[in-house]
């Protein structure tokens, strides 16, 4: 009788592992269909934002069939899994995301389906990196607070040069904007502009205070469609808003504990039309602006759910990779630009949302659905 179901488990076995092997060569190109929607606002409000995917790590972009054949023969502790994502950044395809725990850059490649940890050797080998960036050409500018530096790469993750001196700067951003490199120095409560090519000093604007035209704790920064630059000061709890040359143009938000104010904010992106997302760690959620400083939404909440946010750090929004989120999407919703947003801790780490339109939906012509872009 022993014999028999030893047997029979080991007939059971193989034919998991024939089933789990067989299906690898047919899985898609995408991630697969969350089981419920979740939208923001809720249904029956025409919806806007959708949440499409969660990626903790490799298993999260892997045929499932691939994952159950990795279980089986034992290698799934060797699934490469974020630990304490920051930044995150998208490009040809690949997920990028700083996991300054694992000391490099976590790539989920989003058309093999498959997951690596890009940490450098040599002089360009990281040590604590919070944050990343991609150029045009594939450049990455990776800011690292454990060499206080921006490291370069190029397309193909070659080291290419290391940006700044001893006590230069304690960076922990940095944005590209023609070929400039604008670096927000947390130290010295500024942000320090550069040559993106040589990371020659060209000039650098901010102090400390709470007036306009000053920082207190810069933390993210991000580049709007008109040219301008948007920096988070967490200890100002407010965006402020620069020209390209570094004169003050506005302020945003205030503290608060409601709705269209901040407690903590960090992240930040702006889309083609201007709307401004920042990412709140106290909050846990992300609110969105018009170019104004007028709340349109939030989305996001905290909480170990599908769509929950543990400290949300990076907000990065991407246009060009919808295509491996569609599948995801429910079939009416029709995803415009993608929403990534990266959690520090809890299950989730990198949460994408798409914001987009529902087909068959009466829209209001509000700064959501239609805008021009900022001015």
């Amino acid at each position: 009788m022993k014999q028999c179901q030893i047997g029979m488990f080991e007939r059971g076995l193989a034919l998991l592992i024939v089933l789990a092997l067989a299906g690898c060569a047919a899985a898609p190109n995408q991630v697969a269909q969350a089981p419920e929607a979740v939208f923001y606002p809720s249904l029956p409000n025409a919806p806007r934002i959708q949440h499409l995917a969660t990626i903790a790590s490799e298993r999260d972009i892997s045929p499932p069939s691939e994952g159950l054949a990795k279980f089986v023969l034992g290698d799934e502790t060797n699934l490469g899994a974020l630990q304490q994502p920051y930044g995150l950044a998208m490009f040809g395809g690949k997920l990028y995301v700083a996991d300054s725990r694992a000391q490099g850059l976590a790539v989920f490649d989003m058309a093999k389906r498959k997951y690596s940890l890009f940490s450098g050797v040599g002089g360009g080998r990281m040590k604590r990196p919070i944050n990343v960036k991609i150029d045009r050409d594939g450049t990455k500018y990776v800011t690292d607070t454990g060499r206080d530096q921006i490291l370069v790469y190029d397309r193909d993750d070659r080291f290419v040069s290391a940006f700044g001196a001893d006590g230069q700067f304690k960076p922990v951003d940095a944005v590209i904007s023609a070929d400039r490199l604008y670096v927000v120095d947390i130290q010295h409560h500024s942000v320090q502009v550069l040559d993106k090519r040589t990371g020659k000093f060209l000039f650098s604007f901010g102090k400390a205070g709470s007036g306009q035209g000053e920082l207190y704790h810069p933390t993210n920064i991000a580049i709007g469609p008109e040219g301008d630059v948007y920096v988070v000061e967490t200890s100002n709890y407010r965006v402020q808003r620069f020209t390209a040359d570094g004169k003050s143009v506005r302020v945003y938000g205030e503290v608060g504990n409601e709705p269209g104010t901040f407690a903590r904010p960090k992240g930040i992106a702006l889309d083609r039309l201007g709307r401004m997302y920042v990412g709140d760690a106290a909050f846990e959620n992300v609110q969105v602006f018009d170019n104004g400083g007028k709340l349109l939404l939030f989305f996001g909440q905290p909480g170990d759910k599908l769509e929950g946010l543990n400290l949300p750090a990076g907000v990065t929004i991407d246009y060009d990779n919808v295509e491996f989120f569609r599948r995801s999407a429910d079939p009416r919703f029709n995803v415009e630009y993608l929403i990534l947003v990266a959690s520090q801790f809890g299950p989730n780490k990198i949460d994408v949302f798409g914001f987009g339109r529902m087909k068959g939906v009466d829209y209001p012509p509000d700064d959501l659905s239609a805008g021009k872009p900022a001015s």
